[in-house]
């Protein structure tokens, strides 16, 4: 299936994982693959077993490349689990899933990181054999973890989010950084440059999967300077979310579960918010513009469309007229 590319200058996105990755692949259809730039999500990311593990950036890779389990939304398409079934033969730490052909990737990243290579190297070179046009980059090369302070304490994000299956009360979120945390300089360079014709932020959790990302040093001060137009799609639709926690967690955290709290929690650098059209009565109680589209994606189709008229509004817009 091949559809008409979008005419115009490079757009960059920021996403999480499932529920971004929908709209990151309607970006990859609508644009020239040299005209697209995706930020990965790497608050996510951990090791286990002695493997490094990086779920929202190979979400991405995997959705991009054809290979994703369109049933998951995660994980390979036909994967076997011939490793897990041992390991829970002669183990007791299998609760997170690794299917064979997943665990190839998480080995071969593992051993390069080990010989000193950085992980953007290596996921740019690995993106290219998958054979992925756009850039694919993780937001820093240095580990920054999320952690969820919770009824049953503070526990990393994957714990929380597969181990314990979001179940615990939360209470908090913070970020905590190992190392000298910096975005990637590509990352940077592309922000500032006159040439960027939109940012879009993908319908991705805002607190568990773009929070992480602004919370990269430099990075939202980034997007505020940018000339290109930042424009977010709401992962919240007539006040539940398309994917994952998101609903769950704002009401623990004492927000109201709509698009609106959305749309104030990214106010002070998004210069559009586009909300579903069955949210529209909302435009009244939001600060920042706002727009409506159809932004449930369930279709390929669907997802296309909405990167398609994401991407016009953005260069209609342009922060330099």
């Amino acid at each position: 299936m091949t559809y008409d590319h979008v005419a115009g200058r490079r757009f960059l996105a920021i996403s999480g994982g499932v529920g971004g990755a929908k709209l990151a692949l309607g970006l990859y259809h609508a644009l020239p693959p040299e005209d697209l730039c995706i930020i990965a999500n790497i608050g996510d990311d951990f090791e286990h077993l002695g493997l490094y593990i990086c779920p929202d950036f190979d979400t991405l890779l995997y959705t991009l490349s054809g290979v994703a389990n369109p049933v998951q939304g995660w994980g390979r398409r036909d994967e076997t689990w011939t490793f897990m079934q041992v390991l829970r033969q002669i183990g007791d730490d299998a609760w997170f899933l690794l299917g064979d052909g997943d665990l190839a990737l998480h080995v071969e990243r593992t051993r390069r990181l080990h010989r000193g290579e950085g992980l953007s190297a290596i996921m740019a070179d690995i993106t290219r054999r998958m054979g992925v046009g756009c850039t694919l980059l993780p937001a820093s090369d240095a580990p920054l973890r999320t952690f969820l302070d919770t009824s049953e304490g503070r526990l990393d994000f994957q714990t929380y989010f597969v181990r314990e299956r979001c179940i615990p009360v939360a209470t908090g979120i913070a970020f905590e950084s190992i190392g000298a945390v910096q975005p990637h300089p590509e990352i940077l360079a592309g922000l500032s440059d006159p040439a960027l014709a939109g940012i879009i932020l993908c319908p991705s959790n805002p607190f568990l999967s773009i929070d992480p990302i602004l919370a990269v040093p430099g990075l939202r001060d980034a997007l505020r300077q940018s000339p290109a137009p930042v424009i977010a799609v709401s992962p919240v639709i007539a006040g539940k979310a398309v994917k994952g926690p998101t609903a769950k967690l704002m009401a623990e955290l004492g927000l109201e579960v709509s698009a609106a709290s959305v749309a104030r929690h990214y106010a002070d650098f998004v210069d559009l918010f586009v909300l579903d059209e069955t949210d529209a009565a909302l435009r009244h109680d939001i600060d920042v513009p706002c727009v409506t589209a159809q932004t449930l994606m369930t279709t390929l189709e669907d997802r296309v469309a909405l990167a398609r008229h994401v991407c016009q509004l953005a260069q209609a817009m342009g922060r330099n007229g």
